[in-house]
């Protein structure tokens, strides 16, 4: 039988943080919740025990593909429901991971990519440092030696700027995303759906389903057969839309629920 493969995001779309849970529910009404990701020994990111199930149940369907612009240790301190998944895409496509370890070929065939087509690092760190107010920026962070990212008071963050960056950063062949307290900064060539594409490949699976809430993922869900997207994120905030979409209404972690219900229906009809 053919397999079917789920790209999925994973921050914001299928876990969540405390601050995104959005329960507008009254509190006897409030979805019991599974912690997934544990920090410095503290409880990080959610999601419904519903959506656990659901997130099982598909696992034994289909090949499930956690897709994240998390770097490699980031992603390892997720402990999600389910068989675990053979592949994962962490770094956002920088780098592919099989059985748990990184695929040495795909992460050099990346790095090629990025030398040949757009500005290095180093100079976006510089204009990031020297354009970036310290009163509303909290840390300057690298990725995998990939992306950079900052952490900012939200409240205090001029919109304008951030324009102005992603003006900046299009000159150079980067792009540039918001999302909650972060902005990132990430190569174009830096492609989640390159490397879906690529596990597509080895697997031979003839329809591939995706979600995701960010402009990070628009590539991924533009890639897909068939995507999802939560009511809130940045690709909510835009109307964004592509074929095969749907836009959910849903926000927060019972987002998370509808889009794993959505992905195991598919999956079922497949």
């Amino acid at each position: 039988m053919t397999p079917v493969l789920v790209a999925s995001d994973l921050d914001r779309t299928l876990i969540y943080s405390s601050a995104a849970l959005a329960l507008t529910m009254p509190d006897a009404r409030a979805p019991r919740l599974l912690c997934v990701e544990v920090h410095e020994s503290r409880p990080l990111s959610y999601m419904t025990e519903t959506a656990a199930g659901l997130l099982t149940d598909l696992g034994d369907r289909a090949v499930f593909v956690p897709t994240t612009t998390r770097t490699r240790k980031q992603y390892q301190r997720i402990n999600l429901p389910g068989p675990t998944p053979t592949y994962a895409i962490c770094a956002n496509g920088g780098h592919l991971l099989v059985d748990g370890v990184c695929d040495l070929d795909w992460h050099a065939g990346v790095l090629a990519r990025l030398a040949d087509e757009c500005a290095p690092l180093a100079e976006v760190r510089e204009h990031l440092a020297a354009t970036a107010d310290p009163s509303w920026v909290r840390k300057h962070r690298v990725a995998e030696d990939l992306f950079a990212y900052l952490v900012v008071e939200r409240e205090l963050l001029p919109e304008e700027w951030v324009k102005e960056l992603a003006v900046w950063a299009e000159n150079r062949g980067w792009t540039v995303s918001l999302q909650g307290r972060k902005i990132y900064a990430v190569p174009k060539p830096l492609t989640k759906s390159a490397a879906v594409r690529e596990i597509a490949r080895r697997t031979g699976a003839a329809l591939t389903l995706a979600a995701g809430d960010s402009l990070l993922d628009a590539d991924l869900l533009l890639a897909a057969d068939r995507g999802w997207r939560p009511g809130h994120g940045e690709l909510a905030d835009t109307d964004w839309t592509a074929p095969g979409l749907s836009a959910l209404p849903e926000r927060g972690v019972m987002a998370g629920e509808r889009i794993l219900r959505e992905f195991l229906k598919a999956a079922r009809e497949a």
